[in-house]
């Protein structure tokens, strides 16, 4: 703890590393000493109170998307579409990655810049782990082509993992229903990805001959799902958010 008589900055956390030597006792030493804070823009003078010494708090959040909700804040569209502002009200944490209207389940929102860009980057290849209902019972050839990559576009998607989930996953039913094909059965696949290329997911089971029927991300590095249900959100732990930043 900071004695008493020390005139301490505050610094708010933001998108680099500096020192911020704006530290002195209140005597007339001369002697200054430094505080090193991650992620300063803004820094400013206060007396900390006798009995707490702590610096102001960067928000990061997991959030459950629903389906049919767009990830972002606003929606210029006459009706407007719901959007996250539905959902959550902290006008200072932005998407780390997005999910696409029809998909549902995990997203990062963090006040944390660098936090978003590790996330976001290509060059990290951040973990994402994907519950795939799709038509069909994707054989063995299916999932290994699943893995080592297929085309989309003119170009092969990274290795990834990939296999069939035995019993369905525990998750709430979606506010609409698939669509249901007597004739065809169903299943589910895990897919994890380390890179985020536009829909993806569906465009690699439509590839080996199984389109997505519902897409739900489960997790994103070691931060998954668990506890929430859809349109709730939570405040992540310092040690979940130091598990994204590894």
């Amino acid at each position: 703890a900071w004695p008493a008589n020390i005139a301490v900055t505050t610094c708010w956390a933001t998108s680099r590393d500096i020192s911020c030597p704006r530290t002195r006792p209140d005597s007339t030493s001369g002697q200054w000493t430094s505080i090193s804070v991650a992620s300063v823009t803004m820094c400013r003078s206060v007396v900390p109170h006798r009995q707490s010494h702590t610096l102001p708090v960067v928000i990061t959040i997991a959030f459950w998307k629903p389906y049919d909700v767009l990830s972002q804040f606003s929606d210029s569209a006459d009706p407007p579409r719901s959007t996250l502002a539905d959902y959550i009200d902290l006008p200072t944490v932005y998407g780390a990655g997005r999910l696409d209207r029809d998909s549902e389940g995990l997203l990062i929102l963090s006040e944390d810049t660098r936090l978003r860009t590790v996330l976001t980057e290509p060059r990290h290849q951040t973990p994402r782990t994907y519950w795939v209902q799709v038509e069909g019972i994707p054989d063995d050839d299916a999932i290994a082509a699943l893995r080592s990559g297929v085309m989309i576009k003119g170009k092969q998607t990274l290795p990834a993992k990939a296999r069939r989930l035995d019993t369905p996953p525990n998750l709430p039913d979606r506010s609409v229903p698939i669509r249901v094909r007597k004739s065809i059965p169903d299943s589910w696949i895990e897919l994890q990805l380390t890179e985020g290329r536009n829909r993806q997911v569906r465009r690699m089971t439509a590839a080996v001959g199984h389109p997505t029927l519902r897409l739900v991300r489960w997790s994103i590095g070691e931060v998954t799902l668990a506890g929430l249900q859809p349109g709730q959100h939570r405040v992540l732990a310092t040690n979940e958010i130091a598990s994204l930043r590894a």
